[in-house]
């Protein structure tokens, strides 16, 4: 067995053998948040290996003595830039862990505790930074994709709570790439949490992934919380929480932010956000978001992409 597969595999052992008890963290008591951590990091190394592994098999079959070789060693190659990954998500989230502690996620969700959607806008204020006010649509433009994204008069009922459906398609050169359906839902205290989504992403017409769906409560996946009725600076929240599937986090840097897109502006009077999700170690984006309308700018902070707000339409 190669030296490198050895080790990984060792690394699989103990990662495994490690345990519950084991933690990051300097924290004395439950440690619920380290040991998620711990959890998925032993389940990338075992997705890790089980690729490796079938690729190896799928190289033997390669007649050519060269041909086989070369197969192994990106087969090899490709293990090593997996286990990477996974140490790179796993720091990015112990590093979560650090600031949201270690109690296990599991935030209250019951139907009394929530708003009914058709109310929002009438009887029930909205929230000032995403209101969900049914019959808007909301169009974006970067340098090469177009999203719309329309709250409808539909609801979802998601563990007895009632949510706003919300739709979200992504354009490029007049192909969809992208269909989501969104469940949003106001608590009684106006923030919004985020119930889950049905995603897929196509190519030429076709729908190629669903990685990113989740609903709450189903299979262990958690509401996020999507935006605070009061946010303050620094406050650091789940968006949502599928571990190994849907895991974005979002931090309050700035609400003094200014902005300027062809729909809308704000000058010193934005909410700032930056994103991030430890599924994409890499990934962070900055949004700007303006009360009464919602996000009117992300920027993408590796590429410098930026996705601005081009038109409001409001229909009954």
């Amino acid at each position: 067995m190669n030296n490198y597969v050895k080790t990984a595999c060792l690394s699989l052992a103990l990662a495994a053998l490690a345990g519950p008890a084991a933690s990051h963290g300097r924290t004395s008591g439950p440690q619920a948040c380290s040991n998620t951590t711990k959890a998925a990091f032993a389940a990338c190394l075992n997705e890790g290996l089980d690729d490796f592994w079938i690729g190896n098999g799928k190289c033997q079959n390669e007649s050519e003595a060269n041909e086989r070789g070369d197969c192994l060693a990106d087969n090899r190659d490709a293990l090593k830039d997996f286990y990477q990954e996974c140490r790179d998500q796993r720091d990015a989230r112990n590093e979560l862990c650090d600031v949201l502690g270690q109690t296990p996620y599991d935030p209250v969700f019951e139907t009394a505790d929530f708003v009914n959607p058709d109310d929002i806008g009438g009887s029930v204020a909205p929230n000032p930074w995403l209101p969900l006010i049914a019959g808007r649509t909301l169009v974006y433009e970067s340098s090469d994709e177009t999203t719309t994204v329309t709250i409808t008069h539909e609801t979802k009922n998601i563990d007895g709570v009632p949510c706003r459906v919300v739709t979200d398609t992504v354009e490029a050169d007049g192909e969809l790439v992208e269909d989501t359906i969104d469940w949003l839902a106001q608590d009684i205290y106006g923030n919004v949490w985020y119930c889950g989504e049905a995603t897929a992403e196509y190519e030429e017409g076709f729908p190629v992934n669903i990685d990113g769906s989740f609903q709450a409560d189903v299979d262990g996946a958690r509401p996020g919380l999507l935006m605070k009725a009061a946010p303050a600076v620094g406050d650091t929240y789940r968006q949502e929480f599928d571990l190994g599937n849907a895991e974005d986090a979002a931090t309050v840097i700035d609400l003094h932010g200014s902005a300027n897109t062809p729909a809308a502006s704000c000058a010193g009077d934005c909410l700032v956000t930056r994103e991030v999700t430890p599924l994409e170690p890499d990934a962070m984006e900055k949004k700007f978001y303006k009360q009464g309308i919602g996000n009117i700018m992300t920027v993408d902070l590796v590429t410098g992409n930026r996705t601005e707000l081009v038109e409001i339409i409001d229909s009954p």
